[in-house]
This record gives C-alpha cells, sequence and structure tokens, in this order.
C-alpha cells in the first residue's frame, strides 16, 4: 500500500534552517508529482510546495519563494523540503502528499516549530 513517512522536523530558532524528507513506497514514485502541505494550530492545512516527478516544474506558496526549495532523488523514493530563513509563522506541523484519480495520501507530519 502507499505510505509516506516524514522526518526532519524539530525546533529552531528564527532565521535557522530545516530539511525535510518524505520517504515514499507502494506507487510508481517518478511518475507523480508530490507535494508539502502544512497545518499550523487553529489554521486549516495549507499547500507549501510541490514537485513533478522527473523534476522539470515546481511550485511554491508565495510567503515561501525564495526560502524553501523542494526536490526529490527518484533513485531514493524520497523527497525533500530545505527550508532557510525560518520565521516563526512557519511554526506548522508539515505534510506529505500525492494523489491520483480520486484517491489521497498522507503521511503522518512532522512538527517543525521556530521558536526564540
Amino acid at each position: 500500500q502507499v505510505q509516506l513517512v516524514e522526518s526532519g522536523g524539530g525546533l529552531v530558532q528564527p532565521g535557522g534552517s530545516l530539511r525535510l524528507s518524505c520517504a515514499a513506497s507502494g506507487f510508481a514514485f517518478s511518475a507523480y508529482a508530490l507535494s508539502w502541505y502544512r497545518q499550523a494550530p487553529g489554521k486549516e492545512r495549507e499547500f507549501v510546495a510541490a514537485i513533478t516527478g522527473n523534476s522539470d516544474m515546481t511550485n511554491y506558496k508565495d510567503s515561501v519563494k525564495g526560502r524553501f526549495t523542494i526536490s526529490r532523488d527518484n533513485a531514493k523514493n524520497t523527497i525533500y523540503l530545505q527550508m532557510n530563513d525560518l520565521q516563526p509563522e512557519d511554526t506548522a506541523v508539515y505534510f506529505c502528499y500525492t494523489g491520483w484519480f480520486d484517491e489521497d495520501y498522507w503521511g503522518q507530519g512532522t512538527q517543525v516549530t521556530v521558536s526564540s
């Protein structure tokens, strides 16, 4: 079955960096786009970044452009989110997502907390 497992979250000071990973299994990884979403306390889940199967296209939420970079390694069935210059408003649980037709798959999430 499809599995998405995030890792790499933690506590970081404002201006710091973190690199999230999402290890995938159970589907033809290189054929599908994957995305990162996040959900802050009391807020709805929101899109952060996406990458196509062959990495030819990426897309970002406006507020993370220039600070976050999404990438993937199809040999390792893993996507990454490099997050630089983190700010308190980036505090959230970060989720990995993929889907096709009427099927949606989410990871369990990894907590990112930005605080001094």
